[in-house]
């Protein structure tokens, strides 16, 4: 059993935090690498920067609000977008605070060494070491330790811009805008990593006093705050130094503070630097170790990064690996150009967070309360997104693809670990799966109401009498339900050096008997039948064409399973299927007359309506009762079998006959299931959706069908009758 954390942080602590984790490598490292893209026009970047943040500033206070607990970024992607992106944000931002952690030790020593003659590395390794043990002892000496270094951090930025702002050279800013929108937005990329900071407080949510009122002050107060400090900062930095030293500085602030303040102010600025850089580590270490910490109580992680010491009242086992791993980074890794590819997968986590909230609100979920709610809703979420998106292709390939391989490892983790783990889906899916289940249930009883049911039964030279009469039963029974009529063609096909005219004029042996049993037919069924023949020198053009020139709504042909030829080259069935203008209906040769249910079986997508359509028309006029069967696998989450239920229940109150319904488990093979397709006593099944694949050159519905002895149907709906491609993806991704 895991214990809870101690809620000890006040708004101080939070805005401390926050700012802590702002000011470091934001303003003492990248405004070297901004200038040399966009010149002075750097000032107009941060600022830029900072209202970028906004929306997922204000998403995350909202969600934080709801859900204070600890994880942060990673508890609200995965509550709202589903575990997959979940433990893609929770691996991906642990790792990108770990190296900007990282990184802030190292860029931090440059300053030191200006004061003192220090070896870089053991020395970052020692601070590192040291922020790892009071990050081991609490979140409220970390707290407290933050507002210390925060204030003399402060103080001495304070400094600088009250002594640098009188000496700025309003000259300096001359061409600002010389690089266009590309390079200011290449420089807003690369400085927006300043502001990641913003919202690493929330990961420690769970450990806040009065989250409703101290997140959203201490995210949006300390956002304000730090925006405001770095465009001075910067804008002191470029009105009183020339840019090509400032360009060419590892430590920018110090070029600066030695022509604003002179020497003392030298050394007050790499105070303040090696300040800051110290308490971005330090808020890197206890923010980021919070991220195993929560994915393992959610089973996405190992359990004992769950562990809470009850001596100290932290995660020791997830501070530890955090720490070591920044240990590893500092001894053995270029960590600034890992940092770079962090900070592209920031900018890809403040999107996710801007969807999650979306996700949240249009879910409408009873347990989502929160006491903050993000003005300008979803305005503000909107251009979160597409910001973002802009933002990330100006960081160029190498970062997106450091980006794509995070993500791929994480979902890699996913899949090995996790998954069999867990039993649940996020908010978004679950909003997904169910308005897609609506709109299925829409087009069903679209389907269900239709005025009329003319049918088509397509027959060949020489269809016997029984099997003439077994297409025209179903056809009528089809029919009649909706008050339609059934046409009865029998398409002859003569070669081509045969005039049609003449074979029109000659009638055979074969169709003479084609008459005659089709017209004692007519007189068993109480339905308006047609019927005649039609000669062509291509049979699968003239039925395709007659089915147009008729307008019928469904057309009903004997089942022709082809061999090796069809398989590969495809059969005259497959040609009418895809080119039909209405529904194709593919009876299988078997013999059904006493029938207590009719079977309809789908899995991995909704029921098609023209298969429950059809199956409801048929059992009304057997005195049956409609079966709905939703084949899923055994690892198939409880919310995904709770939305299937609920779209069940809805199906049944559509039909005309009585209707049962069963969510049966496989292993998710075609052997599986076959299993489910023999139980049935008549089949109803798709030759589309579901499963989209082909097996061998064979449809999966045809070899459901030739598996078992039970009378089937083949039903192939048209593109009217079905959604979109995208529709489809979608159906199949959420199902």
């Amino acid at each position: 059993m895991t214990k809870d954390l101690e809620r000890d942080l006040g708004l101080p602590s939070v805005m401390a935090i926050s700012i802590g984790a702002m000011i470091g490598s934001g303003i003492f490292i990248l405004p070297a690498l901004a200038i040399k893209i966009a010149g002075p026009g750097v000032v107009v970047a941060y600022l830029l920067a900072g209202l970028l943040v906004v929306p997922a500033a204000l998403s995350k206070s909202e969600m934080a609000t709801a859900m204070p607990e600890a994880g942060g970024t990673y508890i609200f992607i995965e509550r709202g977008m589903g575990p997959i992106l979940g433990t893609v944000a929770g691996v991906g931002t642990w790792f990108s605070l770990a190296f900007k952690g990282a990184l802030a030790l190292v860029g931090g020593v440059p300053y030191l060494v200006l004061l003192f003659d220090l070896p870089v590395k053991p020395v970052a390794l020692t601070l590192a070491v040291v922020l790892i043990a009071v990050n081991v002892f609490g979140a409220k000496q970390t707290g407290q330790l933050q507002v210390a270094i925060v204030v003399v951090m402060l103080a001495a930025l304070a400094w600088f811009v009250g002594g640098g702002a009188p000496g700025i050279d309003p000259g300096q800013f001359d061409g600002s805008f010389d690089d266009g929108i590309g390079g200011l937005l290449a420089a807003t990329g690369l400085v927006f990593v300043s502001y990641a900071g913003v919202t690493k407080v929330a990961s420690v949510a769970e450990e806040i006093e009065d989250p409703g009122r101290n997140i959203p002050l201490g995210i949006l107060g300390s956002l304000t705050f730090t925006t405001v400090l770095y465009v001075l900062i910067v804008a002191v930095m470029v009105g009183i130094s020339p840019l090509e030293s400032l360009a060419d500085s590892e430590t920018p602030m110090a070029i600066a503070a030695e022509g604003a303040l002179a020497q003392p102010g030298v050394i007050a600025v790499v105070l303040a630097a090696i300040l800051a850089l110290v308490s971005t580590a330090n808020a890197g270490i206890l923010s980021s170790s919070r991220y195993p910490f929560a994915m393992s109580r959610d089973n996405l992680a190992p359990p004992r990064f769950a562990t809470v010491s009850d001596r100290f009242g932290t995660p020791i086992t997830a501070i530890t690996l955090t720490g070591g791993v920044m240990l590893v980074l500092i001894a053995f890794v270029p960590i600034l150009e890992i940092a770079k590819l962090a900070s592209a997968f920031q900018i890809l986590v403040f999107i996710l967070i801007n969807v999650a909230l979306i996700a949240f609100r249009h879910a409408d979920v009873e347990e989502y309360e929160p006491s903050f709610e993000s003005p300008l809703y979803p305005a503000m979420q909107l251009f979160g997104i597409a910001s973002g998106f802009v933002l990330l292709t100006q960081m160029g390939t190498v970062a997106l693809a450091g980006a794509a391989v995070i993500t791929a490892g994480s979902i890699g983790w996913y899949w090995v670990y996790a998954r069999p783990r867990i039993d649940r889906a996020g908010i978004a899916v679950d909003t997904v799966r169910r308005t897609t289940g609506r709109s299925a249930v829409d087009r069903t009883e679209d389907a269900l109401e239709s005025n009329t049911a003319n049918v088509l039964v397509a027959l060949t030279e020489g269809t016997g009498e029984a099997r003439e009469r077994q297409l025209i039963r179903i056809a009528a029974d089809v029919a009649r339900e909706r008050g339609g009529g059934v046409t009865v063609i029998q398409f002859d096909e003569v070669p081509d050096q045969v005039s049609l005219g003449y074979a029109s004029e000659t009638q055979s042996p074969a169709d003479l008997e084609f008459e005659e049993q089709t017209g004692e037919l007519c007189e068993e069924f109480d339905v308006p039948i047609t019927y005649g023949e039609i000669v062509s020198h291509d049979t699968k053009h003239a039925i395709v064409n007659f089915a147009a020139h008729e307008g019928v709504d469904a057309l009903l042909m004997e089942r022709q399973p082809g061999g090796l030829r069809h398989q590969f080259i495809g059969s005259p069935i497959e040609w009418v299927l895809h080119r039909a203008p209405c529904d194709v209906v593919l009876v299988e040769d078997r013999d059904f007359d006493a029938v207590g249910e009719v079977t309809v079986l789908t899995d991995r997508s909704p029921f098609d309506p023209s298969k429950v359509r059809i199956a409801d028309a048929l059992a009304t006029e057997l005195d049956a009762t409609v079966r709905l069967v939703y084949a899923i696998e055994s690892s198939a989450s409880t919310d995904l079998r709770r939305t299937i239920e609920d779209y069940q229940d809805e199906l049944v109150d559509l039909c005309s006959a009585p209707v049962t319904t069963e969510i049966v488990e496989t292993d998710g093979s075609v052997e599986g299931l076959i299993t489910v397709a023999q139980t049935a006593e008549f089949l109803v099944i798709g030759r589309d959706g579901g499963r989209l694949q082909t097996v061998l050159g064979n449809d999966l519905a045809d070899r459901l069908i030739d598996a078992t002895e039970s009378p089937a149907l083949g039903v192939h709906a048209h593109d009217t009758h079905r959604p979109g491609l995208l529709g489809r993806i979608v159906e199949r991704f959420v199902f």
